[in-house]
This record gives C-alpha cells, structure tokens and sequence, in this order.
C-alpha cells in the first residue's frame, strides 16, 4: 500500500467512525470547531471582514461582526454535515431536505434536451448531490468539480460526492465530456457551482455585491453548445441542518442579452438575492475578489 492510500484509508477510517454519530452529536462537535475557528485559529479572519465590509457597507461594525460569527458556526455545519454523506440514509435526507418542485425537471426534460443547473457556494453545496433522486429523467446526473491538490482528500472527497448517482466531472475534462455525451444523444442534468472566482487571463466582468466581480463562462459555453436549458437552484436554509431547493428557469432581461453570458449573469442576480436575503451561509472564507478589473 502506497503512501496515499494509507493517508487515504486513514482518513476514511476516521471519518466514516464520525459519520455514524447522530446529528445531535454531530452538532455539538461542529460547535466545538467553530469555537476552534474563531478563537484559536482565526480563520481567514481578514478574509472574510474585509468581504462583508466591502458587500454590505450599509451594515454597522457590529452587525458584520455578528454575521461573521454566524458564518463561522454555518462553515463548521457544513463540515460535519459532509462528513455525514458517508454514512447518511435516504430517511435522513428526506428530513433534511425539501426539494419543491422535482417535476419541473422532468417538464423541462420532456423536450430531449439537456439541462446545466447554476447554482453557488451556499448552504451545504454538498448535499445537493441529493436532486438526483428526486426525477426519472434525466437519467444521468453530473456534476463539476475542481480536484483537490492533496491526492489522499481527492479520493476521500470524491468517495462522499458521489455517494448517490451522480458523476463526477474534473473541471478540465468538462467541456469534452459534455460534448461527448451531447453526441451520443445522452440527455443529462449538469451542476455548475459558478460563482468562484475564474481562472486564467480572459475575464469577463460584471457588478456582484457592489463590487466589480470577474466569473466563470463555462456553464455557458457548454450549454449554447448543445441548446441546453439553463436552470438555478435556489438553496433555501430553513433551520440548522435543514434545506429547502427550488429549481428555477434562468430568464434573462433585454438588458441581460446585451452581455455575452446572459444566463451567467442572470444566476448571479438571484445569487446575489439570495445572499442578500440570508448572507451568513455563502461562502464568505473564499478570496471571490482577488482579481481587480483594470
């Protein structure tokens, strides 16, 4: 056994004796980590003010104060809850989780056409994994990722991504995948998690939570390649470990379509809706703005 797979089955071990716990158990342990985070870590603790203040400079010092704090303790969910996916049942996410309108895929999908599903760094974006139980068609579901540089999290993250039936799709490898499967007249339903901060030289701008913000095209590019559907997932936090999902036709205006993405920057309207209507549960750790438009 290489250095990787004992790192890797280490790490499976570990994790999958914490699985087992009951949420309430697992809660308690998220609380620990947030207190860990927030005062003997600090994580990312510039980060994250400086993203508040500059998203939300209406608020008060106080009130992003109380939001960071909020996020912190949202952040250690996400982790234990994650940690969950290895050993949770279809019961527990029926608790967890609402899915409103599961037939709206399937009305969208009765033309042949695939689908490429937006959605954002908010609420547990590894739980949504879970929509592909929900419709009969497509009948096969996908998803994006961008690969870990650690080889030994890769396998143990990829092992809880595809927990349910949905494939896995490195980054690099999308468009061409994609395109195959679109050739080989397979319909399918893709995941984009699209409001990380793009890569590469060639960047398209727009406004996002006051701030001039670069994005990424390839849910687009891929989806106008094959006469796709463009469709948000709207995530909806109800309660701690409880989420509700709606799917929603992406609609750009008039305005939009002057844009070269219009659908790109219809889904960051309503992210940014979301956000704004419930901002503690967004990614606020990751560094959205460190391109500068020149």
């Amino acid at each position: 056994m290489s250095g990787i797979q004992l790192k890797q089955q280490l790490i499976m071990n570990v994790l999958s004796a914490l699985a087992r716990l009951p949420f309430c158990a697992l809660y308690c342990l998220s609380d620990a980590i947030a207190w860990v985070l927030v005062h003997l870590l600090r994580y990312r603790h510039k980060v994250i003010s400086d993203n508040l203040q500059r998203s939300f400079p209406e608020m008060t010092v106080a009130q992003r104060r109380q939001l960071q704090r909020q996020y912190y303790h949202h952040m250690a969910d996400v982790i234990v809850e994650t940690i969950k996916l290895l050993h949770i049942t279809e019961q527990d996410l029926n608790e967890h989780i609402e899915f409103t309108n599961p037939s709206f895929v399937e009305q969208l999908a009765e033309d042949g056409r695939s689908i490429v599903a937006f959605l954002g760094h908010y609420g547990n974006w590894e739980w949504m994994q879970d929509i592909c139980r929900h419709y009969n068609r497509p009948t096969y579901t996908c998803e994006i990722y961008q690969p870990l540089r650690d080889d030994a999290m890769n396998e143990v993250m990829h092992c809880i991504r595809s927990r349910w039936d949905t494939t896995l799709i490195p980054s690099k490898q999308a468009m061409r995948h994609l395109l195959r499967l679109n050739n080989e007249g397979t319909q399918f339903l893709c995941g984009f998690i699209a409001d990380q901060r793009p890569k590469g030289v060639q960047r398209h701008w727009t406004t996002f939570l006051h701030q001039d913000t670069a994005y990424v095209t390839g849910g687009e590019d891929i989806g106008k390649h094959i006469h796709a559907h463009f469709v948000y997932l709207d995530v909806e936090k109800t309660s701690r470990g409880h989420y509700r999902l709606t799917f929603q036709e992406l609609q750009p205006t008039d305005e939009d379509f002057k844009q070269p993405y219009p659908y790109t920057i219809a889904f960051l309207r309503k992210m940014e809706q979301r956000i704004t209507a419930q901002p503690a549960y967004w990614l606020w750790s990751h560094k959205r703005w460190k391109y500068k438009k020149k």
